[in-house]
């Protein structure tokens, strides 16, 4: 049979999924490069697990803002709003990444146990999706089967996940409380960036204040 690839792009998050995910490519191909979509640059909490990764591969993870930044600084959350930008699908990223690269099969950690929608578009797909160059190599894992392949390859999950319980995607009351107090200085860099920020904490103490 002809070898579709030996080159293949890795979105890794440092979730459980795209741990393993990560894992199974650098041991299935040649040649591996990983990219990290970020909403807020340099946060040390997911700095640690990155240079864990790289050094682990031997890889140098290309670093990218994340799709909804664009949403975020046009619409002004907790932030004034841009209006001079334009949002930006993540299909740009993807593209973005394979002329980076030069490779274009892109590789996730996206099971059809994650959701009813996911499973159907696996189901429909299949594991490598021809169409959009896109293939799932954790697809029929369960969540069981994920923990035992990290405990038994010894792998590290981002402390975000570890500790934290989920990656930092959003700008909600829950995530950065946590974040407040597990890491400060990468709050302040979320502030940073973010000035408006508080508010989201003050608007969810106001509510927990109300209920009780």
């Amino acid at each position: 049979a002809k070898l579709l690839t030996d080159h293949v792009i890795v979105s890794a998050s440092g979730g459980k999924d795209s741990v393993v995910t990560l894992d199974l490519c650098a041991t299935a191909f040649k040649k591996v490069d990983a990219f990290f979509m970020y909403i807020v640059p340099d946060l040390e909490f997911q700095q640690r697990w990155i240079r864990w990764a790289e050094q682990r591969y031997s890889i140098t993870f290309h670093q990218l803002p994340h799709w909804m930044i664009g949403e975020f600084l046009m619409t002004g959350s907790f932030r004034l709003p841009d209006l001079s930008m334009n949002s930006i699908h993540v299909n740009q990223i993807y593209n973005h990444v394979r002329q980076l690269t030069g490779a274009h099969w892109i590789a996730a950690g996206e099971t059809i146990s994650d959701s009813i929608y996911r499973r159907a578009m696996i189901k429909n797909t299949g594991t490598i999706d021809y169409k959009r160059g896109r293939i799932y190599p954790v697809a029929g894992f369960n969540r069981e089967q994920i923990r035992n392949y990290i405990k038994f390859k010894q792998l590290r999950v981002s402390e975000e996940s570890e500790y934290l319980g989920f990656s930092f995607r959003a700008l909600m009351a829950h995530d950065l409380k946590n974040i407040k107090q597990v890491y400060p200085e990468d709050y302040e860099k979320i502030r940073a960036f973010y000035p408006f920020v508080d508010a989201e904490l003050k608007r969810a103490e106001w509510f927990d204040h109300e209920e009780n």
